[in-house]
């Protein structure tokens, strides 16, 4: 009986499987195995983990290969089947998830979400405002598995995050890094960092951690161009379990979230080139992919388990109603009229069809928006402050969300009898938690925060129903974690949220321009989130810049 024909070897070495194999296997291996560089002849190298096992089974089923050790291969790819079973069992409807002991209990589906992280390894838990997430994650750290674990999260949450693991988990000893300069670390079970102190402080965390949660993980969209993103890579590499927290892990185009789960799950996108070819629009700049079907981007990362999305609705924890509320008003014009020089230059280079100038035209294509922002903010500013005064007369008090600091001098100026509390890019993490506790306590009744400040930020649901957007952002994303400080565990009123729009400047564009990126946000998470939405959206800042100069022109 003649024996069975071959097509080449594979076997294991050094946490590798190596094959070696004719060239029509090996192209057809490259289209597998992403990781593969496509130029690489000869012995062609991947990493041993369970789904590389199975893919490679999957592979032999058509080209029989010599496997030196074939009883590792089966154990492998069986791990990856029964792991997959298992994340299913743990997802389905009718699945009673594990008790962890804790002072206190956590809700069934919140240890659900942290069963399914242990299971798998790694997870994007974006789950709704308020529902919970750092009770999921501090779960997790009661298998000794995950232990010692380091928690990376915003500038103003360390002390935070210090409290809850406290409430929830006292016997915990755990860590808030103070320097960003690395020290020598006594032992304990919980290093709480900051992602600013991150890449200094990224080998020796390497090194410690077991186990990393990347709080509003967010902060990491902007991928290999920034020392945090290659430090958290460095310490996720490292680490036997990865976890990322966030409601609104993409804050502007859908491409942003391949950054992410490069860190969380590296390699389950493929290279950005083929995430890019396959789930994309053609887009020259890297920052602005747009996923082609982000609902079905979505559906997938469920399924696949590599995010986790739940609403209030989905665990039986509806708020009361939210209600949204656009609000036009007045702007000075002689405000805007002093930029109409500069700003309509930066248009004119904007619109310009020179081939030579791209770099001219990025330049100002950033100064147009940041200018023209400005002048609207400060142009509408008076009249914000007169409409926040009348919440505030009326006996509500009042979270008003801004950019510039120009503004915020308007609104300090006009509302002080108030004696507002400030929560902006300008405090340390020390003055912050003061203004906080100042609102919370009712202190005063107005705390002005920056839009992009607040992330994590608890306790104000107890004080406040009412956010005012005196300003708005480009991110539908921000908005609703602006939301998500007050309309949240704990809120028992319904909140009203005024986004006050000028007519003239910026607002018309940026209220549009959120019609477009929601679509991307609300297809990979599930259609819940809120904002100002406008039919008329401009997709594109040459738009804007078109718009201003013909405005300009009658």
């Amino acid at each position: 009986m003649s024996k069975a024909r071959t097509y080449g070897r594979l076997w294991l070495d050094d946490g590798k499987w190596k094959l070696q194999c004719e060239p029509h296997v090996a192209m057809f291996a490259k289209r597998i195995f992403h990781r593969i560089p496509r130029g690489q002849v000869g012995v062609l190298e991947m990493k041993n983990t369970p789904a590389v096992c199975r893919d490679l089974v999957w592979l032999m089923q058509r080209f029989a290969l010599e496997v030196d050790q074939p009883a590792e291969l089966k154990k492998g790819s069986k791990s990856h089947v029964d792991r997959i079973k298992r994340l299913d069992q743990i997802v389905d409807a009718n699945y009673k998830p594990r008790s962890f002991e804790m002072a206190v209990a956590p809700r069934e589906y919140q240890t659900r979400a942290a069963e399914l992280y242990l299971a798998g390894g790694s997870l994007l838990l974006a789950d709704e405002v308020g529902l919970g997430k750092t009770c999921s994650a501090i779960c997790s750290l009661m298998d000794p598995a995950t232990l010692p674990a380091v928690v990376v999260s915003l500038t103003h949450l360390p002390q935070q995050w210090q409290r809850e693991i406290g409430r929830f988990a006292p016997d915990l000893k755990t860590h808030v890094i103070q320097a960003a300069t690395p020290y020598e670390l006594t032992k304990v079970d919980v290093i709480i960092i900051n992602y600013h102190k991150l890449a200094k402080w990224a080998e020796v965390l390497a090194y410690y951690c077991r186990s990393a949660i990347f709080d509003e993980i967010q902060e990491l969209r902007s991928g290999q161009e920034t020392l945090k993103w290659l430090a958290a890579k460095h310490i996720a590499d490292a680490a036997d379990f990865r976890i990322g927290l966030s409601a609104t892990p993409i804050y502007n185009y859908g491409g942003e979230i391949f950054n992410l789960l490069e860190v969380l799950s590296p390699g389950s996108l493929g290279t950005f080139d083929e995430f890019a070819l396959e789930w994309c629009e053609a887009a020259m700049d890297r920052k602005k992919a747009r996923l082609k079907d982000p609902d079905a981007f979505g559906a997938w990362l469920k399924e696949s388990h590599l995010m986790l999305r739940r609403t209030r609705r989905d665990v039986g924890r509806e708020l009361p109603p939210l209600q949204t509320i656009t609000h036009e008003v007045d702007c000075d014009e002689a405000e805007l009229k002093k930029i109409e020089g500069k700003a309509g230059e930066l248009a004119q280079i904007i619109l310009s069809e020179s081939a030579g100038a791209r770099g001219q035209k990025m330049h100002a294509s950033e100064e147009f928006t940041n200018v023209l922002r400005q002048a609207t903010g400060i142009a509408k500013a008076p009249y914000v402050a007169e409409f926040v005064r009348m919440l505030l007369e009326s006996g509500e008090p009042v979270v008003l969300y801004g950019w510039h600091r120009a503004v915020y001098e308007i609104w300090l100026e006009k509302l002080k009898d108030f004696r507002p509390s400030l929560f902006t890019g300008s405090e340390s993490a020390g003055q912050k938690e003061e203004s906080a506790r100042r609102f919370i306590s009712g202190d005063t009744d107005l705390m002005i925060v920056s839009l992009r400040s607040g992330a994590g930020l608890d306790g104000l649901q107890y004080r406040c129903r009412t956010v005012v957007f005196g300003e708005l952002d480009w991110s539908p994303g921000v908005h609703e974690q602006c939301i998500g400080r007050v309309a949240r565990d704990g809120q028992t009123d319904p909140v009203a949220a005024y986004f006050l729009l000028a007519e003239d400047g910026a607002d018309p564009f940026i209220a549009g321009t959120l019609g477009l990126k929601r679509d991307q946000v609300e297809g990979i998470r599930g259609r819940d989130g809120v904002g100002p939405q406008r039919n008329d959206s401009a997709a594109a800042l040459r738009s804007l810049a078109r718009q201003y100069l013909e405005k300009r022109a009658v």
